[in-house]
Protein backbone atom coordinates (compact mmCIF):
# COMPACT_ATOMS: atom_id res chain seq x y z
CA UNK A 1 0.00 0.00 0.00
CA UNK A 2 1.24 3.47 -0.91
CA UNK A 3 -0.01 6.32 1.27
CA UNK A 4 0.33 10.07 0.73
CA UNK A 5 0.18 12.15 3.92
CA UNK A 6 -0.22 15.94 3.62
CA UNK A 7 1.48 17.54 6.63
CA UNK A 8 1.08 21.18 7.58
CA UNK A 9 3.31 23.25 9.84
CA UNK A 10 1.34 25.39 12.30
CA UNK A 11 2.11 27.77 15.14
CA UNK A 12 2.12 25.95 18.47
CA UNK A 13 -1.41 26.48 19.85
CA UNK A 14 -0.03 26.30 23.39
CA UNK A 15 1.73 29.62 22.73
CA UNK A 16 -1.27 31.40 21.21
CA UNK A 17 -1.03 34.07 23.90
CA UNK A 18 2.04 35.42 22.06
CA UNK A 19 -0.02 36.38 19.00
CA UNK A 20 -0.26 40.16 18.59
CA UNK A 21 -2.28 42.32 16.21
CA UNK A 22 -0.38 45.51 15.28
CA UNK A 23 -2.08 48.89 15.11
CA UNK A 24 -2.21 48.70 11.32
CA UNK A 25 -4.34 45.56 11.57
CA UNK A 26 -3.14 44.26 8.20
CA UNK A 27 -1.61 41.06 9.54
CA UNK A 28 -1.01 39.03 12.69
CA UNK A 29 2.38 39.36 14.34
CA UNK A 30 3.77 35.86 14.95
CA UNK A 31 7.29 36.71 16.11
CA UNK A 32 8.25 34.41 18.96
CA UNK A 33 5.81 31.65 18.06
CA UNK A 34 7.15 28.11 17.83
CA UNK A 35 6.30 25.90 14.86
CA UNK A 36 5.14 22.31 15.11
CA UNK A 37 3.37 19.79 12.86
CA UNK A 38 -0.39 20.10 12.85
CA UNK A 39 -1.47 17.54 15.50
CA UNK A 40 -4.15 15.91 13.35
CA UNK A 41 -1.63 15.49 10.53
CA UNK A 42 0.76 13.85 12.99
CA UNK A 43 -2.03 11.41 13.82
CA UNK A 44 -2.52 10.74 10.11
CA UNK A 45 1.19 9.99 9.71
CA UNK A 46 1.10 7.57 12.64
CA UNK A 47 -1.93 5.83 11.09
CA UNK A 48 -0.12 5.59 7.74
CA UNK A 49 2.91 4.01 9.39
CA UNK A 50 0.72 1.46 11.16
CA UNK A 51 -1.06 0.58 7.92
CA UNK A 52 2.26 -0.16 6.20
CA UNK A 53 3.90 -2.38 8.79
CA UNK A 54 3.63 -5.34 11.09
CA UNK A 55 3.37 -3.80 14.54
CA UNK A 56 5.93 -6.23 15.93
CA UNK A 57 8.51 -5.19 13.31
CA UNK A 58 7.91 -1.47 12.69
CA UNK A 59 11.27 -0.88 11.02
CA UNK A 60 10.24 -3.00 8.01
CA UNK A 61 7.94 -0.87 5.87
CA UNK A 62 5.41 -3.03 3.96
CA UNK A 63 4.53 -0.31 1.50
CA UNK A 64 5.48 3.34 1.08
CA UNK A 65 4.60 6.46 3.05
CA UNK A 66 5.16 9.79 1.29
CA UNK A 67 4.74 13.06 3.18
CA UNK A 68 4.11 16.42 1.52
CA UNK A 69 3.92 19.95 2.88
CA UNK A 70 3.23 23.36 1.37
CA UNK A 71 5.61 25.98 2.67
CA UNK A 72 8.96 27.81 2.48
CA UNK A 73 12.40 26.25 2.83
CA UNK A 74 12.34 26.09 6.63
CA UNK A 75 9.32 23.74 6.60
CA UNK A 76 11.74 21.01 5.53
CA UNK A 77 12.55 20.60 9.21
CA UNK A 78 8.97 19.36 9.71
CA UNK A 79 9.39 16.93 6.83
CA UNK A 80 12.69 15.61 8.19
CA UNK A 81 10.97 14.91 11.51
CA UNK A 82 8.31 12.90 9.64
CA UNK A 83 11.01 10.98 7.78
CA UNK A 84 12.69 10.20 11.09
CA UNK A 85 9.56 8.55 12.45
CA UNK A 86 9.35 6.21 9.46
CA UNK A 87 8.11 7.96 6.31
CA UNK A 88 10.02 6.96 3.17
CA UNK A 89 10.06 10.12 1.05
CA UNK A 90 9.13 13.79 1.37
CA UNK A 91 7.94 16.49 -1.00
CA UNK A 92 7.90 20.22 -0.31
CA UNK A 93 5.68 22.40 -2.47
CA UNK A 94 7.30 25.82 -2.39
CA UNK A 95 4.74 28.35 -1.18
CA UNK A 96 3.87 30.74 1.64
CA UNK A 97 0.78 30.61 3.84
CA UNK A 98 -0.55 33.96 2.64
CA UNK A 99 -0.65 32.63 -0.92
CA UNK A 100 -2.63 29.49 -0.08
CA UNK A 101 -6.17 28.54 0.81
CA UNK A 102 -7.93 25.19 1.17
CA UNK A 103 -9.19 25.16 -2.41
CA UNK A 104 -5.76 25.83 -3.93
CA UNK A 105 -4.10 23.23 -1.70
CA UNK A 106 -6.70 20.66 -2.73
CA UNK A 107 -6.21 21.41 -6.43
CA UNK A 108 -2.44 21.14 -6.10
CA UNK A 109 -2.80 17.88 -4.16
CA UNK A 110 -4.99 16.51 -6.96
CA UNK A 111 -2.15 17.04 -9.43
CA UNK A 112 0.32 15.49 -7.00
CA UNK A 113 -1.93 12.46 -6.50
CA UNK A 114 -2.10 11.98 -10.25
CA UNK A 115 1.72 11.93 -10.34
CA UNK A 116 2.32 9.76 -7.27
CA UNK A 117 -0.70 7.43 -7.69
CA UNK A 118 -1.11 6.53 -3.98
CA UNK A 119 -3.68 4.01 -2.80
CA UNK A 120 -4.76 6.31 0.03
CA UNK A 121 -4.49 9.99 0.86
CA UNK A 122 -4.47 10.06 4.66
CA UNK A 123 -4.70 13.46 6.33
CA UNK A 124 -5.80 15.24 9.48
CA UNK A 125 -9.43 16.26 9.68
CA UNK A 126 -8.37 19.92 9.93
CA UNK A 127 -5.48 22.22 10.73
CA UNK A 128 -5.51 23.87 14.14
CA UNK A 129 -4.68 27.32 12.75
CA UNK A 130 -7.34 27.88 10.08
CA UNK A 131 -9.73 25.14 11.28
CA UNK A 132 -11.41 25.12 7.87
CA UNK A 133 -11.86 21.32 7.66
CA UNK A 134 -12.28 21.34 3.90
CA UNK A 135 -9.16 20.17 2.02
CA UNK A 136 -9.95 16.45 2.32
CA UNK A 137 -13.51 16.92 1.14
CA UNK A 138 -12.54 19.11 -1.82
CA UNK A 139 -9.75 16.72 -2.82
CA UNK A 140 -12.04 13.69 -2.79
CA UNK A 141 -14.54 15.56 -4.97
CA UNK A 142 -11.84 16.61 -7.46
CA UNK A 143 -10.46 13.06 -7.66
CA UNK A 144 -13.92 11.45 -7.62
CA UNK A 145 -12.66 9.09 -4.90
CA UNK A 146 -14.50 7.62 -1.91
CA UNK A 147 -14.13 9.72 1.24
CA UNK A 148 -14.27 8.86 4.94
CA UNK A 149 -13.96 11.75 7.41
CA UNK A 150 -13.29 11.87 11.17
CA UNK A 151 -11.78 8.38 11.18
CA UNK A 152 -11.28 6.91 14.66
CA UNK A 153 -10.33 3.40 13.51
CA UNK A 154 -8.83 1.89 10.36
CA UNK A 155 -8.48 -1.73 9.34
CA UNK A 156 -6.82 -2.78 6.10
CA UNK A 157 -8.70 -5.25 3.92
CA UNK A 158 -7.99 -6.55 0.43
CA UNK A 159 -8.52 -3.51 -1.80
CA UNK A 160 -10.39 -1.59 0.88
CA UNK A 161 -10.31 0.07 4.30
CA UNK A 162 -12.82 -0.56 7.06
CA UNK A 163 -13.28 2.84 8.71
CA UNK A 164 -14.88 3.69 12.02
CA UNK A 165 -16.06 7.31 11.80
CA UNK A 166 -16.73 9.44 14.84
CA UNK A 167 -20.28 10.79 14.65
CA UNK A 168 -22.67 12.33 17.15
CA UNK A 169 -23.61 9.63 19.60
CA UNK A 170 -21.11 6.96 18.57
CA UNK A 171 -19.13 5.46 15.70
CA UNK A 172 -20.38 4.76 12.17
CA UNK A 173 -18.55 1.94 10.36
CA UNK A 174 -18.17 1.95 6.59
CA UNK A 175 -16.00 0.26 4.00
CA UNK A 176 -14.28 2.37 1.33
CA UNK A 177 -12.78 0.89 -1.81
CA UNK A 178 -9.29 2.02 -2.71
CA UNK A 179 -8.08 4.46 -3.85
CA UNK A 180 -9.69 6.72 -1.26
CA UNK A 181 -9.27 9.84 0.83
CA UNK A 182 -9.47 9.50 4.63
CA UNK A 183 -9.30 12.27 7.24
CA UNK A 184 -8.52 11.25 10.82
CA UNK A 185 -9.56 12.36 14.28
CA UNK A 186 -7.54 12.17 17.51
CA UNK A 187 -8.66 8.65 18.56
CA UNK A 188 -6.91 7.17 15.53
CA UNK A 189 -3.73 6.88 17.64
CA UNK A 190 -5.27 4.75 20.38
CA UNK A 191 -3.51 1.37 20.94
CA UNK A 192 -6.04 -0.69 18.95
CA UNK A 193 -7.27 1.85 16.39
CA UNK A 194 -5.26 0.89 13.27
CA UNK A 195 -4.38 -2.54 11.90
CA UNK A 196 -2.73 -3.58 8.67
CA UNK A 197 -3.27 -7.02 7.17
CA UNK A 198 0.15 -7.98 8.55
CA UNK A 199 -0.49 -6.97 12.16
CA UNK A 200 -1.98 -9.55 14.52
CA UNK A 201 -5.39 -8.52 15.92
CA UNK A 202 -4.08 -9.10 19.45
CA UNK A 203 -1.23 -6.59 19.03
CA UNK A 204 -1.49 -3.25 20.83
CA UNK A 205 0.44 -0.11 19.92
CA UNK A 206 1.60 2.46 22.43
CA UNK A 207 -0.94 5.21 22.86
CA UNK A 208 -0.23 8.31 20.74
CA UNK A 209 2.31 9.00 18.01
CA UNK A 210 5.76 7.45 17.93
CA UNK A 211 8.97 9.37 18.56
CA UNK A 212 12.17 9.02 16.56
CA UNK A 213 15.33 7.66 18.12
CA UNK A 214 18.60 9.48 17.47
CA UNK A 215 19.82 6.96 14.82
CA UNK A 216 16.53 7.41 12.93
CA UNK A 217 16.91 11.20 13.07
CA UNK A 218 20.39 10.94 11.58
CA UNK A 219 19.23 8.46 8.93
CA UNK A 220 16.38 10.79 7.93
CA UNK A 221 18.92 13.30 6.60
CA UNK A 222 19.70 10.85 3.78
CA UNK A 223 16.10 10.11 2.81
CA UNK A 224 14.79 11.74 -0.40
CA UNK A 225 13.28 15.21 -0.02
CA UNK A 226 12.28 16.93 -3.25
CA UNK A 227 11.11 20.49 -3.87
CA UNK A 228 8.16 20.99 -6.21
CA UNK A 229 7.01 24.32 -7.63
CA UNK A 230 3.39 25.23 -6.89
CA UNK A 231 2.99 26.43 -10.47
CA UNK A 232 3.81 22.92 -11.69
CA UNK A 233 0.82 21.57 -9.77
CA UNK A 234 -1.70 24.39 -10.14
CA UNK A 235 -1.56 26.77 -13.07
CA UNK A 236 -4.42 28.81 -11.58
CA UNK A 237 -3.27 30.09 -8.19
CA UNK A 238 -6.19 32.42 -7.55
CA UNK A 239 -7.46 32.28 -3.97
CA UNK A 240 -11.09 31.97 -2.97
CA UNK A 241 -10.35 33.00 0.63
CA UNK A 242 -8.32 36.12 1.38
CA UNK A 243 -7.58 37.93 4.63
CA UNK A 244 -7.66 41.72 4.31
CA UNK A 245 -7.34 42.74 7.94
CA UNK A 246 -7.50 41.67 11.55
CA UNK A 247 -8.88 43.31 14.67
CA UNK A 248 -9.29 42.14 18.25
CA UNK A 249 -12.79 41.77 19.69
CA UNK A 250 -14.13 44.86 21.48
CA UNK A 251 -13.21 45.15 25.13
CA UNK A 252 -15.91 44.02 27.53
CA UNK A 253 -17.29 46.34 30.18
CA UNK A 254 -16.35 45.52 33.74
CA UNK A 255 -18.93 43.69 35.78
CA UNK A 256 -20.74 45.19 38.76
CA UNK A 257 -21.98 43.91 42.10
CA UNK A 258 -25.58 44.23 43.20
CA UNK A 259 -26.74 44.40 46.76
CA UNK A 260 -29.76 42.08 46.45
CA UNK A 261 -31.99 40.10 44.09
CA UNK A 262 -34.37 42.99 43.62
CA UNK A 263 -31.61 45.20 42.21
CA UNK A 264 -30.40 42.36 39.97
CA UNK A 265 -33.89 41.87 38.51
CA UNK A 266 -34.28 45.60 38.04
CA UNK A 267 -31.00 45.94 36.14
CA UNK A 268 -31.71 42.90 33.97
CA UNK A 269 -35.10 44.36 33.09
CA UNK A 270 -34.30 48.06 32.67
CA UNK A 271 -30.65 48.09 31.58
CA UNK A 272 -29.83 44.73 29.98
CA UNK A 273 -33.39 44.41 28.56
CA UNK A 274 -33.30 40.63 28.91
CA UNK A 275 -36.42 40.35 31.06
Amino acid sequence: MKILVPLKRVADPDNANKVKIPASGDKIETTGLEWKPNPFDEYALEAALRLTEDGKAPKARAGEVVVVTFGPKDTEQTLRAALATGADRALRVDATDDKLDGDLVARALKSLVEREKPDVVLMGKQAVDGDSNQVGQILAELLDWPLATFAATLKEEAGALLVGREVDGGVATLRVRLPAVVTVDLRIVAPTSVYSMKTAPSFKYNDGVRFAALPAIMAAKKKPLVEVKLADLAADQALKVQYHGFQPPPARKAGIKVKDVAELVSRLKNEAKVL
